[in-house]
């Protein structure tokens, strides 16, 4: 793998596509993850966590993953060794924050969920380089993702 240094526009611009890369490890979302997350974050919306309320009144028919959950879940999906890890010559690397987040589609109790990310943007400035990386998080076989994100971080 072509190291990348963290300064070089040109070069990284190869790294920005238009095609996601390979689709995540599952990661299994079942009642217990979802309980364990309402308990941390204190929501406990009766779609998340009332069993047997979701089956007679739910249009789920099943409890449904918070979407903060989902969110959190990327992380733990991994495809492999990432484009941005040819990038080299920096100190340290920091999350920046978001430009997009969007909830497509519910996650029932105990969906396997998969994601694929691609490198949308690179811009190198003075003090940094920003890169933004869209990823999808999908019900493993649905075409629609349920969760979009693009997180920015910056190399410093």
């Amino acid at each position: 793998m072509e190291e990348i240094n963290y300064k070089d526009q040109n070069t990284l611009n190869t790294l920005v596509s238009d095609n996601f890369g390979a689709w995540s490890n599952k990661v299994l979302v079942d009642q217990a993850m979802i309980n364990q997350y309402a308990e941390l974050s204190g929501d406990n919306m009766w779609m998340h966590v009332d069993v047997e309320r979701c089956a007679k009144e739910s249009p789920f028919g099943s409890t449904i993953a918070h979407g903060f959950l989902i969110l959190s879940l990327i992380t733990r999906m991994s495809t492999g060794p990432s484009p941005i890890s040819q990038i080299t010559g920096f100190s340290h690397m920091m999350n920046y924050g978001s430009d997009k987040l969007r909830f497509l589609g519910a996650v029932p109790v105990n969906s396997e969920i998969v994601s694929r990310s691609r490198i949308k943007q690179i811009d190198v400035a003075e003090n940094k380089t920003r890169v933004v990386m869209e990823t999808h998080v999908h019900v493993d076989g649905s075409e629609t993702p349920a969760l979009i994100y693009e997180l920015m971080f910056v190399f410093l």
